[in-house]
């Protein structure tokens, strides 16, 4: 497994304070993977979601010059529970309260835009909570989520293609195969599948009610050559944002903390 794109690519803990002072004053964009640790199935590794989500943010940086934090391989799987053993959850609120963190240290060293990337589904409510409280706490910071799985439309029905309640799929296997090999287990690949039994129901049931073996979707379908063209198309699709990201302005100039002069408030 190669972890650098090319030598552009901008990891945080492996620059120098000199290094991150230059960078700042070259782009004030930082990105943050977002993982778990957590089963998927019995033929890929627990840190499946960290790697696809550090190594997306990796290709975008050598793309776009924009740095990328340490992963965070801890993420909210709680609906894993523990029926198969190797999976270690953080509740909704540690989370939050990790990334905020994280990210107030990185604005205090200069940057103002943010880019949380996850690779997680079950990880979004928490990092939505945790864009929520960042922005209200810092006025001129700018914060952005994405799924490594949601980037696009044409990302997100790859990834759904054999359930939409997937997990270990065949997008995921694919992935692994294509990128990182040691962490699939080919031998298991093929009695791997498992349905999606979730369609029409109205409650959210936890994995151990939905699965047999941790997996929802058809591993035995991957290949490596499809897991390489769904990471030539994350990666494509994420940099287009990242770019136009760096570009962006608010659509208005108002500050989040100071009160409109209702004598200056236009009616009409």
């Amino acid at each position: 497994m190669t972890t650098d794109a090319t030598d552009a690519v901008l990891r945080w803990e492996r620059l120098t304070w000199c290094e991150i002072a230059a960078l700042r004053r070259r782009v004030d964009m930082a990105i943050l993977p977002v993982g778990s640790t957590e089963q998927h199935g019995p033929h890929l590794a627990m840190d499946t979601d960290t790697l696809s989500a550090t190594l997306v943010a990796e290709a975008v940086s050598a793309r776009t010059g924009v740095p990328v934090l340490p992963p965070i391989p801890y993420g909210c799987s709680l609906g894993h529970s523990h029926r198969w053993p190797g999976t270690l959850a953080l509740g909704p609120e540690t989370l939050i309260g990790l990334v905020v963190d994280v990210l107030s240290w990185t604005y205090a060293a200069g940057f103002r835009r943010f880019l949380i990337l996850n690779g997680h589904a079950t990880n979004h409510a928490p990092l939505r909570c945790a864009l929520e409280q960042l922005r209200a706490r810092f006025d001129d910071g700018m914060i952005a989520l994405r799924d490594v799985f949601g980037v696009s439309d044409r990302v997100r029905a790859a990834y759904s293609a054999d359930g939409s309640d997937w997990h270990a799929n065949c997008a995921e296997t694919g992935l692994m195969l294509a990128l990182a090999p040691d962490r699939v287990r080919n031998e298991r690949m093929a009695d791997a599948d498992d349905p999606d039994r979730t369609e029409g129901l109205l409650f959210a049931h936890p994995v151990n009610r939905t699965s047999s073996n941790g997996v929802t979707g058809r591993p035995s379908h991957a290949t490596a050559s499809a897991g390489e063209r769904l990471f030539a198309m994350v990666v494509a699709d994420l940099s287009a944002q990242v770019a136009a990201g760096l570009r962006e302005r608010p659509p208005l100039d108002a500050s989040y903390f100071r009160p409109i002069d209702a004598e200056q408030e236009q009616v009409g």
